[in-house]
């Protein structure tokens, strides 16, 4: 991959975010593979497509482009609130493009994909109104709270320049497939279980280390009021999904997807 913009594109263009909006897309269109099929080309959808930008001529599916100078971050900017939530929760929700770039020299410095299952309500903060004397009053944005996804969820194809192998791309996210098939609610939980997990610093944990993450859950899920049963019912559907072994005695492993 070049990970350097076409500069030339954007002569003529005097606002900051027609420019780099400009940029960033053609550098997905000229290196971006699909990862869901392998196909090498992506093509671009029209300006005016809601939670979209690209889609595969192969398997049909869609892609969200999400662009930021410098790190990512724990959140990202994104549109209107209600049009995000509408669009993840529908039968056509798209997997999203992270890209950071380095604004001095306009090139790519880590590029991410988050498969549309882990992109959920519970990670879409919603913004404050624009107040009654903004040009758009009322109109009401939102930020994916990045820092809340799964590392598994996040799947680097250029990590600090580094471009990772197309293979392993793929394959990490034929991983995560696994989860597609779950509703919202329960993707929920599952993901924070995950999280929980991976702050664990150790390969093997016990239900004891789990539940220091009691409070926590209680305060993200306050309609449950049977937090630890919850957790083991999570940590038996990790297992079944290859992220952990169960070692007997309230004792776990993580397995190598875990570890990804």
């Amino acid at each position: 991959m070049n990970l350097y913009f076409n500069t030339s594109l954007a002569n003529g263009y005097h606002s900051p975010s027609q420019r780099i909006r400009l940029l960033t897309e053609d550098w997905v269109y000229n290196n971006m593979f699909c990862p869901r099929c392998g196909n090498k080309k992506l093509e671009q959808l029209s300006n005016n497509k809601p939670v979209a930008d690209f889609i595969c001529p192969h398997c049909s599916n869609q892609y969200e482009l999400k662009s930021k100078a410098g790190e990512f971050g724990k959140k990202i900017a994104d549109g209107a609130y209600s049009t995000m939530i509408s669009r993840i929760t529908s039968n056509t929700n798209p997997d999203f493009f992270f890209l950071n770039y380095c604004p001095d020299i306009q090139k790519v410095y880590s590029f991410i994909i988050v498969p549309r299952h882990f992109i959920i309500p519970s990670i879409i903060e919603k913004r404050k109104p624009l107040s009654a004397h903004a040009q758009r009053a009322g109109w009401t944005s939102c930020n994916i709270i990045l820092s809340e996804i799964p590392i598994q969820g996040r799947i680097f194809v250029i990590n600090h320049e580094i471009e990772k192998s197309k293979k392993s791309i793929i394959d990490k996210l034929n991983f995560t497939r696994t989860f597609e098939a779950n509703d919202i609610e329960t993707r929920g939980w599952l993901f924070d279980i995950l999280n929980c997990v991976n702050l664990i610093s150790s390969n093997e944990f016990n239900l004891e280390e789990i539940y220091r993450f009691e409070t926590f859950l209680s305060i993200k899920h306050p309609e449950n009021y049977n937090i630890q049963p919850k957790i083991r019912q999570q940590l038996q559907l990790l297992r079944d999904k290859g992220y952990i072994e169960f070692l007997g005695g309230g004792r776990y492993k993580k397995t190598i997807l875990c570890k990804e």
